[in-house]
């Protein structure tokens, strides 16, 4: 394979229409556009997984606690990723549990990896020698990294607090791709300038990253496979060029298994094997996902929050996608050795996905669309150059509309985001056979105080799963809240306690057992929030009163007793305290 120039060929030099293009107006459009795309999401409240990132998270509330850099091994989006915790914590300390602070820093994370996107293109089709006039190529680029930004299925990436994880780790990986295209592919005026400084930030982009998401492990090998196709012309060659630079890109892996060895080899109860799902249907399951990533990369609709944990055990039921995808494999290696630049974008698409769409089962969401974040540049940035090379001059009028509808398209999608019952409703109508989107729906209803409304989808969540704990949960609650506290305290029986917070809602039942005189079973559930929570004041109080309405007085004076300790001299406490001995001493 000849070896590609790692400069900009003299004919090839932007002109200067070309070079104020790419300097200010490019990324001065690219971050306008995004910001206007964005712009009505900022307000969106905390949706699914940001529930454990960021509300029931301890160790984002103090900057000064080395804790941050310990998130949870819970499962949930931060577990091994301390980086994306650190940055909830400044989020935190900014803003508390306002919503504006985390958005904002998502989208700003969003606009530099497109920045970022945009640098890495504009250098990349300069070394190609593409018989593409300069202002064309700087062009395509701009319309690759736009079209990639604006592209509907990035919303949930963008919009999704807990999805930080996927645009930071882009980020990162993006900023080692470039640091390093800035390093090896040099224009005229660049030529004397050291390059160990860019590989030097390539290093500790790709050591960030690590701190991530699990990912960027495969940020090394695309580094190498860049430099064989559009630098160096070999494998041999890059590593002989560049072997101390390769050495230490391979050693950020390190930082990377001791974040997975630290939370147990796997995360949580979220991805790992053992968990319950095979490698197989796992793999099977992402032959349908592969496929569905594609059709939304060209049409990006319906899109869908949660797919659910569903798997595939038989491959009858994938046959036709586990073909599409081996074929397109097939192409890729092929394309590889015979067509590298084309290799090289399927390489993208494959390897970054890898990690999540392979043979390790990541069993809270089988499929997602937040995983196609790095791969869709692959799949934008080979429509644009295709385009532009079969249209020519004419092809930025022909870019143009894609963009414009992309950015609005995002925007519409944006807009479902506005509150949780909007979102989940949408989910459940492009989700219907999945239960965990309605039983967030079910759940938003609740806490929107319509009862009423919530017993439905909560009904079709129990339907397809009979065992969705949250569905009964939020069943006995909506129950509760529409005055049916027998049938709620059924539900509520035989749920195991899960979580301290869960003590509010059996101190409400209580409450409702209390008000229509059934007091025996009021002081089982004030009992079930005690022993939830010891420091609940009001349910101990609440115990000794609904235990003297029972005739139990012995075991009413020594809940009053623990109350009293928690709140010693209460005037209340103390004349029921002295009800309650004068009827043991009868």
């Amino acid at each position: 394979m000849a070896k590609v120039t790692p400069s900009f060929p003299r004919g090839a030099s932007p002109s200067p229409q070309s070079a104020y293009f790419s300097k200010w107006l490019a990324p001065l459009a690219l971050v306008a556009a995004i910001v206007l795309a964005y712009a009505n999401s900022l307000t969106a409240p905390f949706l699914f997984d940001d529930r454990g990132a960021v509300l029931t998270n301890p160790t984002i509330r103090s900057l000064a606690s080395l804790a941050i850099f310990t998130p949870p091994a819970d499962g949930s989006t931060t577990t091994g990723r301390p980086l994306v915790n650190f940055s909830y914590a400044l989020n935190y300390a900014i803003s508390g549990e306002n919503v504006r602070s985390y958005h904002a820093l998502n989208l700003a994370i969003h606009a530099c990896s497109a920045l970022a996107l945009l640098g890495l293109l504009r250098r990349t089709f300069a070394s190609l020698q593409l018989k593409i006039h300069p202002f064309n190529r700087a062009a395509a680029a701009f319309a690759a990294a736009s079209l990639w930004a604006l592209h509907p299925l990035q919303t949930e990436t963008v919009v999704c607090i807990a999805q930080r994880t996927e645009s930071l780790c882009g980020l990162l990986y993006l900023l080692t791709l470039y640091a390093f295209a800035r390093a090896t592919i040099r224009s005229e005026r660049e030529a004397r300038s050291a390059p160990r400084t860019w590989l030097v930030l390539s290093v500790l982009a790709c050591l960030l990253g690590m701190a991530a998401k699990e990912v960027m492990v495969t940020a090394p090998l695309l580094v190498l496979l860049y430099d064989r196709t559009f630098v160096a012309g070999t494998f041999a060659a890059a590593l002989r060029l560049r072997r101390g630079y390769y050495v230490a890109l391979a050693a950020t892996w390190l930082l990377l298994a001791f974040l997975v060895a630290q939370s147990g080899g796997a995360r949580g109860t979220a991805a790992g094997f053992g968990l319950g799902v095979t490698s197989w249907s796992y793999l099977l399951k992402q032959c349908e996902a592969l496929v569905l990533y594609l059709r939304l990369s060209l049409w990006p609709h319906p899109l869908v929050l949660d797919y659910g944990t569903a798997v595939t055990t038989s491959l009858a039921a994938v046959w036709w996608q586990g073909l599409v995808v081996l074929a397109l494999l097939a192409a890729t290696f092929w394309a590889l050795v015979r067509k590298p630049v084309l290799g090289f974008a399927g390489a993208w698409f494959f390897l970054i996905l890898a990690p999540s769409s392979s043979i390790v089962p990541l069993v809270t969401q089988t499929m997602a669309e937040h995983r196609m974040y790095l791969p869709l540049a692959a799949l934008v940035t080979v429509a644009c150059l295709v385009l532009i090379r079969w249209t020519g001059k004419g092809a930025s009028w022909i870019l143009a509309p894609f963009v414009l509808v992309a950015g609005v398209a995002a925007a519409v999608r944006n807009h479902d985001y506005r509150d949780a019952i909007a979102l989940w409703t949408d989910n459940a109508v492009h989700a219907p056979a999945h239960a965990r989107g309605f039983t967030h729906l079910g759940a938003a209803l609740v806490a929107a105080n319509r009862p009423a409304e919530a017993l439905p989808p909560l009904d079709r969540a129990l339907t397809l799963n009979p065992t969705d704990y949250s569905a009964q949960r939020n069943r006995a609650l909506a129950l509760l809240a529409l005055g049916r506290a027998p049938e709620a305290a059924l539900i509520f029986a035989a749920l195991p306690a899960r979580e301290p917070g869960e003590a509010a809602e059996y101190f409400d039942l209580g409450n409702a057992f209390a008000r229509e005189g059934k007091f025996p079973e009021a002081a089982a559930a004030y009992t079930r929030t005690v022993t939830l929570d010891p420091t609940h004041f009001a349910a101990r109080a609440n115990l000794g009163n609904a235990l003297l309405a029972s005739g139990r007085a012995a075991e009413a004076i020594v809940a009053y007793g623990a109350a009293l300790r928690l709140r010693p001299g209460d005037a209340r406490l103390l004349e029921n305290l002295a009800l309650a001995r004068q009827a043991a001493a009868k």
